[in-house]
């Protein structure tokens, strides 16, 4: 029988008190139990890159993350890249340039493009790719979506209005 017990998980700098059978995995709690429905459920498997979120500022997959893994660390949805309700670089970027198309996959591939934005601030188009390799989109041809990217990159260094 599984019994739920109560995890304290911290997001975007809120603390929720969730209650988690000990098979519910990070998705779940966030979309279920945190009402975060912007991090996306695709594959169930690892292999999409929908359901990315940030974790310690590491881009982790929470539909294979169990959310008592999630306890004591520091998570970051798609609803929490905006900043003071303004979009990020990152996300005007994305609108800029037409990479959203039908969205399902946008937070995703924001989220691991701004772990990268983090760890490598001038990234070469060869490390964004390598970067994003592991959100798959359905719609754009990722060409849209490594030039926002770029774009953000330029204007986080200064280099763009």
């Amino acid at each position: 029988m599984d019994e739920k017990r109560i995890l304290q998980l911290t997001v975007n700098g809120d603390v929720y008190d969730i209650a988690c059978a000990p098979n519910t995995t990070l998705l779940e709690a966030l979309r279920e139990k945190a009402f975060l429905t912007g991090t996306k459920r695709g594959c169930d498997l690892g292999a999409c890159g929908a359901c990315t979120v940030l974790m310690d500022g590491e881009a982790v997959l929470s539909c294979v993350l169990l959310a008592v893994e999630a306890v004591g660390r520091k998570i970051r949805t798609i609803e929490g890249i905006a900043e003071q309700g303004e979009l990020s670089p990152l996300q005007r970027a994305f609108v800029k340039q037409g990479a959203l198309q039908c969205g399902f996959c946008s937070p995703g591939f924001i989220m691991s493009a701004t772990e990268l934005l983090a760890d490598n601030p001038k990234p070469s188009r060869p490390e964004i790719q390598r970067a994003l390799a592991g959100n798959l989109c359905r719609c754009t041809g990722y060409v849209k979506i490594v030039e926002a990217v770029e774009i953000a990159a330029e204007e986080l260094a200064g280099g763009a209005s």
